[in-house]
């Protein structure tokens, strides 16, 4: 398999996620619901889902984005 910088992907799994985020399965799930939060993608398998990284990031970029407009 040939590894090509501008299509590498990290895919992260919901206990990474809930990690890079300090929020917890429903609030992550809930915020899924409400548009708020980054989809996660299936990864075959049943119930086997992940978060493509830099999407993760960009969220909680955002997120201290905002923080900081409100002070």
């Amino acid at each position: 398999m040939t590894t090509d910088n501008k299509l590498s992907f990290i895919i992260l799994r919901r206990k990474q996620v809930e990690a890079r985020t300090g929020l917890s399965r429903s609030t992550i799930y809930a915020r899924i619901a409400e548009g708020s939060f980054p989809r996660p993608i299936d990864l075959g398998g049943g119930r086997a889902v992940g978060w493509i990284e830099s999407e993760i990031n960009e969220w909680v970029r955002s997120r201290i984005e905002q923080s900081r407009k409100n002070i």
